[in-house]
């Protein structure tokens, strides 16, 4: 098939149905707590929809409006080389590192690591069970750093839930030793304030810095306090991480009253998240620079002192943003992509009623020098086909396909699948590839797909919630340069300078 006459890619007409909408609005209004799919330890909801829209999925699966039942579909520029299940695991998956020849997967019950030498057949070389949502993880050097957001009895591997309200409660980063990769070694932990949902390395020179993001405090929580409107700055150094700890707690968002800055939400600004703290910060060590996507806003920072950030500019967009969710650089340093992420990740929004602007990228040019920098609005971007309203789908992780001159990123977009688009003119973006399957059910909404999905040295590896680690392998004029570019190590988060 191809990308541009498959029927597929047309805009479906699917997801009008008022079911559709309630069980979205009533995700958006469950709270901050809902940002994102946080089942914790037990497995994901299944959520039950109309008759009718499973009725209209089952139709469109038999007209060839959409892929069928675990159907795989994709443009012809990419192939799909690899799959390999969760085995062991049975939690969702989550993000995705890389360092030499393996790649490392997050899991909400531990990690695996990879060796992709072989992209055709990757091979499991450890599986380490440490249960704790999201489990985000990132390595550097001989260290691999694990997120957790999830409030357990203590801070082992073997640790079981345990209310937030008791200050006994752990949640926090967890360090490993993976030297030797098949068996990798517990040798650290920092509580963190509100746990880790996400976090983001700065390395400097012996020392790593890791940027927590955690959000969501409350005042029966005895470590997760209001107002919350910062990071936890943790400084781990190489040769001694044990000594690991937390050196600053920046406040971003600074403000009067039990409630700090940052956008207020509802009612001031209805159906948008309350900033209580961030959800994901991606940094840009050759520029000194950092976005962070908090919840209801988006900011751009200066690391030039990775201890002490300092924010340059903070946008909203009250109107089609719920949840500033992740951030992207383009190489130049001179856009950013935001993520919006609509119903937290575990609603059907890849759809007409949703329409092109909700759920969607943000694309922003940065204008201006040094402290005087300023995020500029540009276009939205969301992929071109609807899918069902039985399918989470929203945008979601991804990092940039290395190309000099061009602005090329892939993109995970859950059930909606993998896309790969260019925003080279930041003001109309354009997907030139796609990778998706059909729902995994047509009766109930189920949380599956493309939780990551990465460019890493001349192939796209994706993290499937459900249906485990995928490699495709993308071939394209437009993208075929990328495939001269070799890293050693890559956290997207830590941005690297691809051409330095």
């Amino acid at each position: 098939m191809t990308l541009l006459n498959d029927p597929r890619t047309r805009h479906r007409r699917l997801g009008v149905a008022a079911a559709a909408v309630g069980l979205l609005a009533a995700l958006l209004t469950a709270g901050p707590a809902a940002a994102t799919p946080d089942p914790g330890d037990g497995p994901a909801a299944r959520e039950k929809v109309s008759r009718s829209d499973a009725a209209e999925a089952r139709a469109a699966v038999a007209s060839g409006e959409i892929p069928g039942q675990d159907e795989i579909v994709h443009s012809d520029n990419i192939q799909h080389l690899a799959n390999i299940p969760k085995e062991a695991f049975t939690g969702l998956n989550s993000d995705l590192a890389f360092q030499g020849k393996y790649a490392f997967a997050g899991n909400y019950d531990g990690f695996r690591i990879f060796d992709i030498s072989n992209p055709k057949a990757p091979r499991t070389v450890a599986q380490v069970l440490c249960p704790g949502s999201q489990n985000d993880v990132s390595v550097s050097g001989n260290l691999l750093f694990l997120s957790t957001d999830s409030s357990r009895s203590d801070n082992s591997c073997n640790s079981t839930t345990q209310p937030a309200t008791e200050k006994s409660s752990w949640e926090g980063m967890k360090v490993f030793d993976i030297s030797d990769k098949a068996n990798p070694k517990y040798v650290a932990a920092v509580e963190t304030a509100c746990g880790s949902h996400t976090h983001s390395l700065v390395p400097d020179g012996k020392n790593v810095y890791i940027y927590v993001s955690s959000y969501s405090p409350s005042a029966t929580f005895p470590d997760c306090q209001p107002p919350h409107d910062g990071i936890s700055v943790i400084k781990v150094p190489r040769n001694a991480p044990e000594k690991a700890a937390v050196v600053n707690f920046p406040v971003l968002f600074p403000g009067e009253g039990p409630d700090g800055g940052g956008n207020p939400g509802g009612p001031t600004n209805p159906g948008v998240s309350k900033t209580t703290g961030c959800h994901d910060i991606t940094v840009l060590p050759s520029k000194d620079l950092a976005a962070g996507a908090c919840m209801g806003d988006g900011i751009l920072f200066s690391i030039k002192d990775p201890e002490h950030p300092k924010v340059i500019d903070q946008v909203e967009d009250n109107v089609n943003f719920v949840f500033w969710h992740s951030a992207t650089f383009n190489q130049k340093a001179n856009k950013v992509v935001f993520t919006d992420e609509l119903g937290g990740g575990g609603a059907a929004t890849c759809n007409a009623a949703i329409g092109p602007n909700r759920g969607a990228d943000g694309i922003y040019d940065i204008v201006g020098k040094g402290d005087k920098r300023k995020l500029v609005f540009r276009s939205y971007y969301k992929i071109p086909r609807h899918q069902a309203d039985t399918e989470n789908c929203v945008a979601h992780n991804g990092s940039l396909i290395p190309v000099k001159g061009k602005d090329l990123m892939v993109q995970a977009w859950y059930q909606g699948g993998v896309s790969v688009w260019d925003f080279t003119d930041s003001s109309a973006p354009k997907e030139i590839a796609y990778f998706e399957r059909g729902p995994l059910s047509t009766d109930t909404l189920q949380v599956g797909g493309s939780w990551s999905a990465y460019y890493y040295n001349g192939y796209i590896y994706s993290n499937d919630i459900a249906k485990g680690f995928d490699v495709l392998k993308l071939d394209d004029r437009r993208t075929d340069p990328a495939k001269r570019v070799r890293l050693g190590e890559l956290n997207v988060q830590t941005q690297p300078d691809y051409f330095d």
